[in-house]
């Protein structure tokens, strides 16, 4: 609860310029994110 779930939510965290200390172990785990794409989004 309260953690990263969506890539909506990696877009959202990067319009804030705050992404460090984001949890998404959750998701990623259930395959909502994927880490390649998560990254890529984030790095660009």
């Amino acid at each position: 609860s309260g953690g990263v779930s969506s890539m909506a939510d990696l877009d959202a965290l990067k319009a804030t310029g705050v992404i460090s200390g984001a949890i998404s172990g959750r998701a990623l785990y259930d395959g909502a994110i994927d880490l390649g794409a998560a990254l890529s989004a984030l790095k660009g």
